[in-house]
């Protein structure tokens, strides 16, 4: 059951619209036009593929699988939601262009005023971090959602990196530990190709969230602090390739959820994993990618438990279609429903 104002100990806490009530008509699916970042070509200078949100939502409803109807639409974090988990301190070192310029990588923002890096690149990425904390809620409510954009993972309460402003996973988490009634367990599976260093750190003396790490040990952060916090941690070497990466994959994620049977499982599933990603370094074809998606749905959908994805990194174009493959795939498999449940076979 949904608690208005207080929290489950009888707290009070502010009212925020990212928990609205979402018509039953709509799928779990969370995405808003504005999650794309389009800036005089700025965008460019950073390998990312800003705009890759926008192509999976247009080749989902080309397969008429979503429509503008049935999405549900992602609204913007307010201060108040981000004051959840960051320190007034880091919200307020965004108000400087140089510090945004640092975490997203693109130095010319650094010459920009604040008002315009506001407006084109952090509104952007507080409205997918409202989407990740809304599809938290979707999650308990209908067995599984997802955020089409958010998986920032390097930010933590106090510092961003890597492209990640806000703590959107944090975020998610501790607004189900607060606000939603029989929610106290959480397990995050990171499956980007990069150490999920942000909600690590977040989480390192927090014995509620379990924490499973797929990655390439071999780059960025390289964070030894954070690795602390993993519970289940798997390090990649460079080039790894479908079969060894899947087995592992499998392996790992029954284990994980073998060893704590959580409320809810928050899956970040970066695309940077695929064969020619300049940044991840393994060689995963697009097919993995998808098989990757479904056993961890699969896991899932077995014992129960609620699963909210987020796509997080990927730096090629043709990323966004592997997604939107990966999305219909699940579909296929009965393991999300276009009635907004869960449907279908839930045996391997």
């Amino acid at each position: 059951m949904m608690s208005d104002r207080r929290d489950t100990k009888g707290k009070s806490f502010h009212h925020s619209e990212l928990f609205a009530s979402i018509p039953p008509t709509c799928l779990p699916i969370v995405y808003h036009p504005n999650y794309n970042i389009t800036f005089m070509g700025l965008e460019k200078l950073h390998p990312f593929d800003s705009g890759k949100w926008g192509k999976v939502i247009h080749f989902l409803k080309e397969e008429q699988f979503v429509s503008d109807e049935n999405l549900v639409e992602a609204r913007e974090a307010s201060d108040e939601d981000l004051l959840v988990v960051h320190t007034k301190r880091y919200l307020n070192r965004l108000k400087w262009s140089v510090v945004v310029a640092s975490i997203t990588e693109i130095p010319p923002l650094m010459l920009l005023p604040n008002s315009l890096v506001k407006r084109r690149v952090l509104r952007p990425l507080r409205t997918q971090t409202g989407g990740t904390i809304m599809a938290g809620k979707l999650a308990i409510e209908r067995g599984w959602a997802i955020n089409v954009g958010g998986g920032f993972h390097h930010c933590s309460s106090d510092k961003g990196g890597g492209f990640c402003a806000y703590a959107d996973i944090t975020l998610a988490i501790r607004f189900l530990f607060d606000r939603v009634e029989g929610v106290s367990t959480a397990t995050i599976i990171d499956l980007d190709a990069h150490q999920g260093n942000g909600h690590e750190r977040d989480f390192l003396d927090d014995r509620r969230v379990f924490i499973m790490d797929v990655y390439n040990h071999n780059i960025y952060p390289g964070d030894g602090f954070a690795k602390r916090a993993i519970k289940r941690k798997v390090e990649l070497e460079w080039g790894t390739e479908d079969s060894e990466y899947l087995q592992k994959v499998e392996l790992h994620c029954e284990g994980a959820l073998n060893e704590l049977r959580p409320d809810v499982i928050v899956y970040n599933a970066g695309t940077d994993i695929l064969d020619g990603d300049p940044l991840g370094g393994l060689s995963i074809s697009p097919q993995g990618i998808i098989r990757r998606d479904e056993l961890v749905f699969r896991a899932a959908r077995r014992r129960g438990i609620p699963i909210l994805m987020v796509t997080s990194g990927g730096y090629q174009k043709k990323t966004a279609r592997i997604i939107a493959d990966s999305i219909l795939n699940l579909h296929l498999q009965g393991l999300i429903g276009a009635d907004g449940s869960g449907s279908g076979p839930s045996a391997e």
